[in-house]
């Protein structure tokens, strides 16, 4: 039994945890592979993950991990179904640099029990428009090659139980990703809608921390916001703004995840 848990906004994280699943399985290393959104998982009181193998898959926020991530890393509990130990490999999808973001993951595991750890890297498509902008369409095809090829190769790493270490000492990382999440207390407050805005509910659909909610037709932004900038970014009217991202701003989507795709929420057996 494998289990992939996996963070989203865009698809760029699902769609490498997709991969993987896909992959374990034709390989035949093992049939029973499933899928967990980390934003539903962190709604139980208590999560006990018990399985042979288990994948983390994730962006790089601010040198750092998403908040909800950090609190996944915290709270649950592993449990392995074998008696060699629970393996688990841990990967981040960045579009500029990750730093010190798997140093920083395997602080909060390391004391977990767990018998053997790998981490990895997967370049993926920058989409962070309040920072960077929309991506180009030659940036996408060359960023979303990379992705591939580095899946793949994280799935190997799965496979083969390969197992390395990471450096714990962060200390940058550790300093810009707190002043992230200090920001994130007030960063749901200066999310603008249009006029265009048609009630559509994407963007309270595909959250995936539940962040946006509608209340008499619009949808209400709250403090749970990651700032992964989902909404923003498939939003079919371009009626959300935020910092540099002006309405009509083109958004950004991993072009083989579909909108419908984010929006499930439920576990996910491949």
């Amino acid at each position: 039994m494998t289990k992939i848990y996996y963070f989203s906004g865009t698809g760029n994280s699902l769609w490498s945890a997709k991969k993987i699943a896909q992959i374990i399985k034709d390989s035949a290393a093992d049939e029973s592979v499933e899928l967990y959104n980390i934003g539903e998982e962190m709604q139980k009181n208590e999560i006990l993950v018990e399985a042979d193998a288990v994948i983390i898959v994730f962006p790089s926020y601010a040198f750092g991990l998403p908040l909800v991530v950090k609190h996944f890393a915290m709270k649950a509990e592993f449990k392995a179904l074998n008696s060699q130990g629970l393996y688990l490999a841990a990967f981040v999808t960045y579009g500029s640099l990750p730093l010190g973001t798997l140093g920083i993951l395997r602080h909060f595991l390391k004391k977990k029990g767990i018998a053997k750890m790998f981490f990895g890297k997967i370049p993926a498509v920058e989409n962070y428009l309040a920072m960077f902008g929309t991506p180009k369409q030659k940036t996408i095809e060359r960023r979303c090659s990379l992705q591939h090829k580095a899946t793949e190769q994280a799935a190997r790493d799965v496979i083969e139980r390969r197992v390395n270490r990471v450096n714990t000492f962060c200390p940058f990382s550790v300093f810009v990703v707190s002043l992230f999440y200090l920001g994130l207390k007030i960063f749901f407050k200066y999310y603008r809608l249009g006029s265009n805005c048609n009630g559509c509910a994407i963007c309270s659909k595909i959250c995936p921390v539940s962040a946006v909610a509608m209340k008499d037709g619009y949808p209400v932004f709250s403090s749970k916001c990651e700032n992964c900038q989902g909404c923003v970014n498939n939003c079919p009217q371009r009626a959300i703004q935020f910092g540099r991202v002006k309405f009509g701003t083109s958004g950004y989507r991993h072009p083989e995840i579909k909108v419908t795709e984010l929006m499930k929420q439920l576990p996910d057996a491949i």
